[in-house]
């Protein structure tokens, strides 16, 4: 078992199903509705923790009902939220998800009025007993004193992050951690139409990183410090019932591997398996069980 910090946000996700996106102005009506905690760290460890990873979240949230149930949902999970910092007198963020049965994909319209975890409050928790810290590249500049701190102070303790979304000034980060791990949308909005050119051209600004792009229906891509480039295909899926939260489950299954010394090529593999088995699923309960 090891010990697992994820930093990084959670929110309240209230998801419809329906069985076709609808139009403008059209009204329409769920065929089902789900209620649970969201976020991409928050999701991640909901997966490690089924893995027998002891695991602990540090973020911000509010002091309204729907925190509660966010702490609730993570007590549920076995993911200790002492290393919170719970604003006074705001809002929880909320995620309304559109989840289109028809092929499985999700629209999200997210409100947040909370401001994010600050540098401030993450130096003062504990790290001694931690093996691996896993950050989502938000509040670029505060990210990079927290992994800038872990580095100095705390050498041994393994980094990754999860870059989602273009930022601003989202190049400072990198280089200070042990592994990254792009999205395919993110790949694509910086210009490049694969995933091998853009990793190789990401290298050099990283030379002692581990780079890892999803793709999608077209599996996944590393290039590991002083390596060459692995790929594996994704899973074929009959049926999709539930993508939300899948690239979650692949970061998960990447940090899992790489504790237990699996190879790139085991590693990305083990990866898409467990994403995939979380699209053919509701949710993350029970996911890891055969």
């Amino acid at each position: 078992m090891s010990k697992i910090l994820g930093v990084g946000i959670a929110a309240l996700d209230i998801i419809n199903y329906v069985s076709h996106f609808p139009a403008e102005d059209e009204e329409m009506r769920a065929t089902a509705q789900f209620i649970r905690r969201g976020g991409n760290v928050s999701n991640s460890l909901s997966v490690l923790s089924q893995l027998d990873h002891e695991c602990f979240w540090s973020g911000t949230v509010g002091d309204d009902t729907d925190a509660d149930l966010i702490l609730t949902d993570f007590n549920s999970f076995h993911i200790n939220t002492t290393y919170r910092h719970t604003i006074r007198h705001s809002k929880t963020p909320v995620s309304y998800i559109i989840l289109n049965q028809r092929n499985g994909s999700r629209t999200i319209v997210h409100y947040r009025d909370l401001p994010e975890l600050t540098f401030q409050h993450f130096s003062t928790l504990d790290f001694t007993a931690f093996d691996w810290i896993h950050f989502e590249a938000r509040s670029i500049c505060e990210t990079k004193k927290m992994i800038s701190f872990i580095k100095e102070y705390f050498p041994n303790i393994l980094v990754s992050v999860e870059i989602e979304k273009q930022r601003e000034y989202l190049e400072d980060i990198y280089d200070l951690a042990n592994v990254y791990i792009f999205s395919k949308d993110f790949v694509l909005k910086k210009g490049y139409d694969d995933a091998e050119t853009f990793l190789m051209n990401t290298q050099p600004t990283s030379p002692h990183a581990d780079l890892i792009c999803t793709w999608g229906k077209d599996g996944a891509y590393a290039l590991p410090c002083n390596e060459t480039i692995i790929q594996t295909k994704a899973v074929n899926i009959d049926n999709v019932i539930d993508t939300i939260g899948a690239g979650d489950t692949f970061n998960a299954g990447i940090i899992h591997a790489r504790l237990n010394s699996f190879d790139w090529q085991k590693s990305l593999n083990y990866a898409c398996e467990i994403a995939a088995k979380k699209c053919q699923q509701e949710g993350f309960s029970n996911l890891t069980k055969n």
